[in-house]
């Protein structure tokens, strides 16, 4: 009997030492929570940059604005396609050229202008980064720029038809939205409404919708590959066109940025490349081209405090 007691005290003595450890072992563990969360928690928050290298992924734009006081020269030029065949030397004959300017207002608005040698076509844009991706704490998971053009087409028209000044400008409304997965990998989506002012073809439509998607992936510190394609939504413009596919390289070489690609778009402006694109890249109708930016520093940056 002596026995039971001494063991049954023994067990008792047991318990309350292993209740008065629980809490205790659930302090510690609150404890080490609290020491691996906080960090994440006091983490800075940082703005993610050079999401991509220049401001043009390929045709279209990127999320990228060059800096408060740069502006950038762009000289992007395509030739004919190469299934133009040997009397056309494959494309090269045939040319068009686009010369633009941007400068930033600040580190996140943005202005052009530019002249494109198809239809002889003046364009402007704006463009305005309204949110920026962020790690640390309260992360933002992507970038959006917003971005809005007019384009005028210039050339003389012998055809009948009335082209006033205002039959013969276009509007661009675009979404860019990017996000930098890595130091190498970035993505980007532009949900996209082209506005036309004129349209020819009966049935054809003035308003045309577009889904683009595109990226890099980062090879080098200074060469990266790119591609670019834009969706056309079911309509008559999707019926008698082809999406714009691109497919090219980047390398940046001090202050110059050096784009070389491959397209079916012969237009470098989205009423041109978007809306106008005639031939098919899978069937050979491919243009060779090239985009060249160089940024100068205009105006020191303001220093903020």
């Amino acid at each position: 009997m002596s026995k039971t007691i001494t063991l049954l005290k023994r067990a008792a003595l047991l318990g309350l030492l292993l209740a008065g450890a629980a809490p205790v072992a659930r302090a510690q563990a609150d404890l080490l929570g609290q020491l691996e969360q906080d960090p994440q928690k006091d983490a800075p928050r940082q703005v993610v940059d050079a999401t991509f290298k220049a401001t043009r992924l390929i045709n279209g734009h990127t999320v990228q604005t060059p800096g408060e006081g740069t502006m950038v020269f762009l000289i992007s030029h395509r030739f004919g396609p190469l299934n133009s065949g040997s009397y056309e030397f494959f494309g090269l004959d045939q040319a068009t050229l686009r010369l633009g300017f941007e400068y930033a207002l600040t580190d996140r608005f943005e202005v052009g202008v530019g002249r494109s040698s198809l239809n002889k076509t003046y364009d402007g844009f704006l463009k305005y980064k309204a949110i920026q991706q962020t790690t640390g704490a309260h992360p933002v998971p992507v970038s959006v720029t917003l971005f809005g053009s007019a384009a005028i087409m210039t050339q003389r028209m012998t055809n009948g038809i009335d082209y006033t000044l205002g039959k013969r400008t276009a509007y661009t409304y675009q979404a860019l939205i990017a996000r930098k997965f890595n130091t190498d990998l970035s993505l980007q989506l532009m949900p996209t409404l082209v506005h036309r002012n004129l349209v020819i073809n009966e049935g054809e439509r003035n308003d045309v919708f577009a889904l683009g998607a595109g990226g890099r992936y980062k090879l080098t510190k200074r060469f990266s590959l790119n591609a670019e394609y834009y969706y056309l939504l079911p309509s008559y413009t999707a019926d008698h066109y082809r999406n714009s596919v691109a497919l090219g390289v980047d390398i940046e070489t001090g202050g110059h940025i050096f784009q070389m690609h491959v397209t079916n778009s012969t237009g470098m402006i989205e009423q041109q490349f978007i809306t106008q694109t005639s031939g098919n890249f899978f069937d050979g109708y491919i243009c060779f081209g090239f985009n060249v930016s160089r940024n100068f520093t205009v105006k020191q940056r303001t220093r903020r405090i």
